[in-house]
């Protein structure tokens, strides 16, 4: 095991409580053994008035949802918007959702939220954390948006890009954690597990 990791006394694999292969990308990259578990819970639509509110519940609900077959591991949970002007973008449901999305952040300035929820091994106190992140996106042309739209990428993410691939094209610049806009702020991830 890192030794960076032997500091926090894991005894067995984080659970991470997602499917989003871009967390468990970023835990792979970081060496953090971990063993992906799906959540299993119903999830809420946002609204523009809770969802700060209900991103970080989300999260806790993620985690909360596997603690019983795990109970033995830590557990991480995420879960990620783009907020633009009060108004939430999820994950697109289709190819034209994605369009409007993009269309709409075009040439502007939105912000990328993501909640945390940390439970340690043999679930210990409940740790949740929130990060915001200030995206500045270039203007870019329908051509572009339909032509991005048509390669998939933007279909799984939220705010229907994805900054680590083809869709970091138009990201001007950004105020805040890098791997809080693809889904895992690693400094807010650091200072959960080490709470132990």
């Amino acid at each position: 095991m890192n030794p960076i990791w032997q500091l926090c006394e894991f005894k067995k694999p984080l659970i991470l409580a997602s499917t989003s292969p871009r967390r468990a990308a970023i835990l792979k990259g970081i060496d953090l053994p971990f063993e992906v578990a799906a959540p299993k819970y119903d999830e809420e639509p946002y609204s523009q008035w809770d969802a700060g509110e209900l991103l970080l519940k989300k999260a806790v609900q993620k985690a909360e949802s596997v603690k019983g077959d795990w109970a033995d591991h830590a557990i991480l949970s995420a879960d990620t918007i783009v907020l633009l002007n009060r108004k939430v973008f999820g994950k697109p449901r289709d190819a034209e959702e994605a369009e409007e999305m993009l269309t709409a952040l075009s040439g502007r300035t939105h912000h990328v939220w993501s909640s945390l929820c940390y439970i340690p091994e043999w679930h210990g106190e409940v740790r949740t954390t929130t990060c915001r992140t200030k995206v500045n996106f270039r203007n870019f042309t329908d051509k572009e948006i339909k032509a991005y739209v048509s390669t998939g990428d933007p279909l799984d993410k939220a705010g229907g890009y994805g900054i680590q691939s083809i869709g970091g094209l138009w990201v001007q610049n950004i105020q805040g954690c890098y791997f809080n806009v693809v889904g895992l702020p690693l400094s807010q991830l650091w200072d959960l597990i080490r709470a132990s």
